[in-house]
C-alpha cells in the first residue's frame, strides 16, 4: 500500500514538474493545452462518474426524473436525496395515447418515446381548461432528435383530469388523476425535472464505463475545436447528420472549414453536462450542456445538445445537434 501510495505520489510530482516547467518556458497557452488534452482522457472521467449516481445516465443538471412506461401505464417520480442518489419518490396511474408506439405526426393518438425537459407550466391562474385539471406541465416535444427523424406535432403535455367522466386514454399526453398532478406540482421544480418516456421501463444502472467514454469523447470533440483541428473534427460526425436547422455534413464541413481557417483563439467551457441513453434505441445517447463560447468574432452562451451513436468500435458520431 505504502509503495502504490509512493508510487502515486511520485507521478503527481513529475506531471506539476512538467507543468511548470511548460509554464516557465511557453506561459499559460500550452498549459491550457496540455490540460484540454488531460480532459479528453478515459480515465479521469472515470474518477467522475466512480461514485456518482449513474442509475439513469450521468447527471449534474437535473434533481428530478419523471419516467413514464407507456407499457405499464405509470409514471414515476425520482428525486436526488441528501447523498445525491436517486430514489424512487412517487408513482402514480397514468393515462397515455391511445394508440401504442411513437409518436410520428399531428394527431396520430401516440404519445412520444423520448427525453424531454418541461418548459412550462399551466394552471387555473394562466386559464388553463378545466378539461386538464388543475394543472399542466407544457413539454419539450417535438426535441431536437423527433425534428431529425421527421416527426411533427406539438402539444405534448402531463396534466390531470376533468371533473366529469372520461375515456381511459389520452390524444398522446400523459395524464394522472388531479390528486397526483397536485402532489407533483408539489414535489418538483420544472427547471430541475426531465421527463423520460419509453415503451416499457425506462433503462436505469448505466455502465459507469460507457458513460466515461463518452465524456472523454466529448472532450476529445471539444479539443479538436478550440485547437482548429478540422479533420478531428469532422470525424465526429456520422455520414447521415443533419443539423438542426436542415444543414447536412457536406454543407456544415464546407461551413466549419471556413470558420477554423480564421484560426481564432477561442474560450469554449462545458458546464451542466447530462449523458442519457435514448430510451427505445441501441448506442444512441442524448448529451445535453452549457456552452460558453466566445472568439475574436463570436460570443454564445446557452444550452447545446448533441444526439449521438456509438459505432461498431464505440466512438461517438454525432448524427443531429442544435
Amino acid at each position: 500500500m505504502k509503495v502504490a501510495l509512493f508510487f502515486l505520489l511520485s507521478l503527481h510530482i513529475l506531471w506539476a514538474n512538467e507543468i511548470l516547467t511548460n509554464y516557465r518556458m511557453h506561459g499559460t497557452i500550452d498549459i491550457e493545452k496540455q490540460l484540454d488534452s488531460e480532459l479528453s482522457k478515459e480515465e479521469y472521467w472515470k474518477t467522475q462518474v466512480e461514485h456518482r449516481d449513474t442509475a439513469f445516465g450521468y447527471i449534474e443538471s437535473y434533481k428530478n426524473i419523471l419516467a413514464c412506461d407507456k407499457s405499464q401505464s405509470t409514471l414515476h417520480l425520482y428525486s436526488l436525496d441528501e447523498n445525491k442518489n436517486f430514489q424512487s419518490k412517487k408513482k402514480y396511474s397514468a393515462f397515455t395515447g391511445k394508440l401504442k408506439g411513437d409518436k410520428v405526426k399531428e394527431g396520430d393518438l401516440r404519445t412520444p418515446t423520448g427525453i424531454y425537459q418541461i418548459v412550462k407550466k399551466l394552471s387555473k391562474e394562466t386559464k388553463l381548461d378545466p378539461f386538464y385539471g388543475p394543472f399542466a406541465f407544457v413539454t419539450s416535444y417535438p426535441n431536437i432528435y423527433d425534428t431529425y427523424k421527421g416527426k411533427n406535432g406539438s402539444g405534448i403535455w402531463i396534466h390531470g383530469l376533468p371533473e366529469q367522466d372520461r375515456d381511459e386514454f389520452t390524444r398522446g399526453c400523459i395524464a394522472i388523476n388531479n390528486s397526483s398532478i397536485e402532489c407533483l406540482s408539489n414535489n418538483i421544480d420544472i427547471t430541475k425535472t426531465l421527463l423520460i418516456i419509453d415503451e416499457a421501463s425506462v433503462k436505469m444502472d448505466i455502465e459507469k464505463e460507457t458513460l466515461a467514454s463518452v465524456l472523454a469523447q466529448l472532450y476529445a470533440w471539444r479539443y479538436t475545436w478550440i485547437y482548429d483541428d478540422i479533420k478531428g473534427y469532422l470525424n465526429f460526425y456520422a455520414p447521415e447528420f443533419v443539423r438542426f436547422d436542415g444543414m447536412n455534413r457536406e454543407n456544415f464541413a464546407t461551413y466549419k472549414t471556413r470558420i477554423f481557417q480564421k484560426r481564432e483563439k477561442k474560450k469554449i467551457v462545458f458546464n451542466n453536462i447530462n449523458v442519457i441513453p435514448y430510451p427505445n434505441s441501441k448506442n444512441i445517447f442524448e448529451i445535453s450542456f452549457q456552452e460558453h463560447y466566445k472568439s475574436d468574432t463570436f460570443e454564445f452562451d446557452g444550452e447545446k445538445v448533441l444526439i449521438v451513436m456509438l459505432d461498431e468500435n464505440k466512438k461517438i458520431k454525432i448524427i443531429t445537434e442544435k
